[in-house]
């Protein structure tokens, strides 16, 4: 199945100041979500994103704030997203049945959130690429449970270019310097 701008939404999970810089890749996963909240933000996907007890883990890092939508990130203390009311709620709203995700960690609250949207009935895609866990080995073994669940494991490319659909548009133009 192809990703659709005007089907999806975007997911960032609890890209915080106190997890990111201990992630197998930190700067990769911010350089990813960066681009995926940028275009979103561009071809009018609605971004919807979590904080893990930000009292305790601290707020989205500071290179994604501006990228936050208006309402802000959503605090949580499930790990799954489905499971906290006050971010599932935002995902659920409308007739956009795709989510497109991304953030840490890979194999916790990212994989717990992508097997419940898709329970729920969602067509779910985790950038593999604008995520991470701590160790590798979980983070690939996230990958491989998520693929024998019919989750697509994507990379940020793949949901720009689909989200574009073709070259030549003003978005086009706007978006292909993010990811060359």
């Amino acid at each position: 199945m192809l990703m659709r701008a005007e089907h999806s939404k975007l997911l960032v999970v609890d890209v915080q100041e106190r997890l990111v810089p201990v992630m197998s890749d930190p700067r990769r996963v911010i350089a990813g979500c960066a681009v995926l909240m940028r275009a979103a933000t561009r071809l009018g996907v609605p971004v919807v994103v979590s904080e893990q007890y930000p009292k305790g883990i601290g707020p989205t890092v500071f290179d994604l704030r501006e990228w936050l939508p208006a309402g802000g990130a959503i605090a949580k203390t499930h790990f799954s997203c489905v499971d906290e009311p006050a971010v599932f709620e935002p995902l659920a709203a409308g007739d956009r049945r795709q989510v497109v995700m991304a953030g840490i960690e890979a194999h916790i609250c990212v994989l717990q959130t992508a097997l419940a949207l898709k329970e729920r009935g969602f067509e779910v895609f985790v950038a593999t690429d604008a995520s991470a866990s701590r160790r590798t080995e979980n983070e690939q073994a996230a990958w491989q449970r998520l693929r024998a669940a019919g989750v697509g494991t994507v990379t940020v490319e793949m949901v720009v270019f689909e989200w574009l659909r073709q070259a030549g548009t003003p978005e086009f133009k706007d978006l292909v310097a993010l990811v060359k």
